[in-house]
């Protein structure tokens, strides 16, 4: 009689995970909270972030058109002359902010001494935060028509050509799809994870597996194995289309993609813990939700997914830093846009590290089989 072989048991995790995979691809939420929110933000910036501020001006209907001035405004990257609406829409969206300010040019009289014309300007209140840079770019429009009208004119003092220096263009890109990434993997390694172990013991599935030979140490590691897998696909998937459609700055290329990928592995492995304790701690499918946004939504808003958190107060950008995510989106950007290589952001590593053995020690004692 043959000898019965030993039990696999990493041929039963490798089924597990193949399993939990398909039940991935088969979930609308998953593929859209993994892919598609993170995808839309990044298309959104993606289309806006190709230069500065935009100003949006109308021209008054008795404003002189033929002049230097207004030429030079039409060709200005920044300013948006509105035209074709109606006076008393172009008063409304003045007074609501939408425009800038309305400008008429009056050409002086033809025996009045220099001033040729004179530019005036109506705005509001609602739009004190542009108008200084209208004014601004304005200012500057007519400095660069006295230099061409009167190029020997003696100045009080002259500013000379500036000193370029060699450097990378930085788009909003480069600072929007690493905190788009970081968003991924956080609401990945949570909200999938915790519902994911959550149903299982609902559906009795985890008590089926309990009759079989395999471990529950390697039932866990099958369905991490297919969240990871997703999720580096994702990845892959995010940076891609970053580089290819919105020129997302890789600065060494294939060495920088792949040092994301692990910082990506890394810090989903950390979020995954997270998603352990939220599973044990809910009694039901519902509480779920509450429960994962306590530590998804302080991370969202204050660990630089958006925006810098440079212009906080010291106190709350202390708290900042202590956020794993704020470690991950940090070292994201750090080896995407600086250059810098896997081992020069051993800090952050070590940050999230530091988060990871906190968090399984703490998933390990709550964590529930039944």
């Amino acid at each position: 009689m043959a000898q019965q072989s030993s039990y696999n048991q990493w041929r039963a995790m490798f089924a597990i995970a193949k399993g939990s995979f398909r039940a991935i691809l088969r979930s609308p939420s998953a593929v859209v909270f993994s892919l598609g929110f993170p995808l839309i933000f990044i298309l959104v910036f993606g289309f806006i972030g190709g230069g500065g501020p935009s100003i949006r001006v109308a021209m008054s209907p008795s404003s002189d058109t033929a002049n230097w001035v207004y030429y030079a405004l039409e060709k200005f990257g920044n300013v948006k002359l509105v035209t074709g609406e109606p006076q008393d829409k172009i008063l409304s969206d003045v007074r609501k902010g939408r425009i800038t300010a309305i400008i008429d040019i009056t050409r002086n009289p033809a025996d009045s001494a220099y001033p040729r014309y004179t530019i005036h300007t109506t705005t509001s209140s609602a739009c004190m935060d542009k108008f200084p840079l209208l004014e601004t770019v304005l200012k500057t429009l007519n400095a660069e028509i006295d230099k061409r009208a009167f190029p020997g004119r003696p100045s009080f003092s002259t500013l000379a050509e500036p000193v370029v220096l060699p450097g990378r263009e930085y788009r909003m890109i480069d600072f929007i799809l690493p905190g788009m990434l970081g968003f991924s993997l956080l609401s990945a390694g949570i909200f999938g994870v915790a519902f994911l172990f959550f149903n299982l013991r609902q559906t009795l599935v985890l008590k089926r597996f309990f009759a079989t030979p395999i471990r529950r140490t390697y039932i866990v590691l099958g369905e991490g194995l297919s969240r990871v897998t997703f999720q580096m696909i994702t990845a892959v998937v995010i940076i891609g289309i970053g580089y290819l459609s919105f020129h997302f700055t890789l600065v060494h290329g294939w060495a920088t993609f792949l040092d994301m990928l692990l910082l990506s592995f890394i810090g989903l492995v950390v979020f995954m813990g997270f998603g352990f304790i939220v599973s044990s701690v809910a009694k039901n499918e519902s509480s779920i939700p509450p429960f994962a946004n306590l530590v998804t939504m302080p991370q969202f808003l204050l660990g630089g997914t958006f925006f810098s958190t440079d212009a906080f107060p010291g106190w709350l950008q202390t708290f900042c830093n202590a956020l794993p995510l704020k470690q991950l989106n940090d070292a994201m950007r750090d080896v995407a846009f600086e250059g810098a290589h896997i081992w020069d952001v051993k800090g952050q590593i070590g940050y999230l590290l530091a988060w990871g053995i906190l968090v399984y020690a703490i998933a390990i004692k709550v964590f529930k089989w039944e």
